[in-house]
């Protein structure tokens, strides 16, 4: 790779639902280019339900250096401002060891931040606010929260659904404390240009139906893979957000006996689908070149098509 200006870090961002195909594409793109992977993924960020949250195995990472995935226990709480300050020092350090920075994932809120260099802060956070809205989220449900966000923040509650019950939380949380809302937080941020000569690629399927069957198909892969049994060790530690992640809470009725296990499996398969509708939702709004992986059956032409999307970003200067 060419050296650049320190304020002109090459890098590459592969985004787009779960069961795409991100993370395969990724560390393929990383043996050719000479990368490592940054995980955009709020729930791979907990260790101990791998299975669950989808972190490849050191045989899919075929050497590759993944950062940010496996690294906080089950009853850590993390931020989208946390997560841009550990994303943004791993760029400029992978960056400075001479390879190619590849942030990998499906969290749309992560992406967009780096993106557009926002600069959220910690501040806000207070833990008595929070546990009193967790509390009234247990008596009056999220969707009442959502309900008051939209009054408060209207347009941070028109990008959140009560799926997204962290976020509503933290919209909350952050105008109880400071006054300030989400969007005008955002909007403050967005003044400093961005340090990187970003190329976006966004997986997605114009057949939604063959995304859905390659996504009920990782399902089972995931419970012959022992989900099951990770759930089940790992009950008595989940707290906070990492109990939110998907197989936990389809999953725990079935272990604690409040329905079969067909039913949970069939409710693991549509949240699965939803969450998936849901990001894709949020990258069809999100600017880089689009990939449609029912027009590349095979992996091999999907890395072809990627690279000569990624030829402007590592082409070198002055026609070297």
């Amino acid at each position: 790779m060419i050296g650049v200006q320190q304020t002109d870090i090459p890098l590459i961002v592969v985004a787009g639902p779960t069961a795409s195909g991100k993370t395969g594409l990724a560390v393929e793109l990383a043996l050719r280019l000479g990368g490592e992977v940054i995980s955009a993924d709020s729930m791979q960020l907990y260790r101990d339900i791998p299975i669950q949250t989808a972190q490849p195995g050191e045989g899919e990472r075929r050497g590759i250096p993944h950062h940010l995935m496996g690294i906080l226990p089950l009853d850590a709480s993390y931020s989208v401002a946390r997560w841009l300050e550990e994303a943004r020092r791993l760029i400029a350090e992978i960056h400075r060891r001479g390879k190619l920075p590849i942030v990998c994932g499906g969290t749309g809120l992560y992406i967009t931040s780096l993106l557009q260099n926002r600069s959220l802060s910690g501040s806000g956070e207070n833990p008595e606010v929070r546990r009193r809205l967790q509390e009234r989220v247990r008596e009056e449900g999220a969707e009442a929260l959502l309900c008051e966000l939209a009054v408060v923040d209207p347009e941070t509650a028109r990008r959140l659904s009560s799926q997204d019950l962290h976020r509503v939380i933290r919209a909350l949380e952050l105008y109880e404390t400071t006054g300030m809302t989400m969007s005008e937080q955002i909007a403050a941020s967005r003044r400093v240009p961005s340090p990187y000569r970003a190329r976006v690629l966004l997986l997605d399927c114009r057949d939604r139906e063959q995304l859905y069957r390659r996504i009920n198909s990782r399902v089972d892969s995931m419970l012959n893979a022992g989900m099951e049994q990770e759930v089940r060790r790992v009950r008595p530690l989940l707290a906070g957000t990492a109990r939110q992640a998907i197989g936990c809470k389809e999953l725990l009725p079935w272990i604690e006996g409040r329905c079969t296990k067909e039913e949970a499996v069939d409710n693991l398969k549509q949240a699965t689908r939803r969450y998936a509708k849901r990001q894709l939702t949020w990258f069809r709004k999100t600017e880089g070149v689009r990939l449609y992986i029912d027009e590349y059956p095979e992996k091999t032409a999907l890395l072809r098509a990627a690279l000569t999307a990624l030829e402007p970003l590592y082409e070198q200067k002055g026609g070297e």
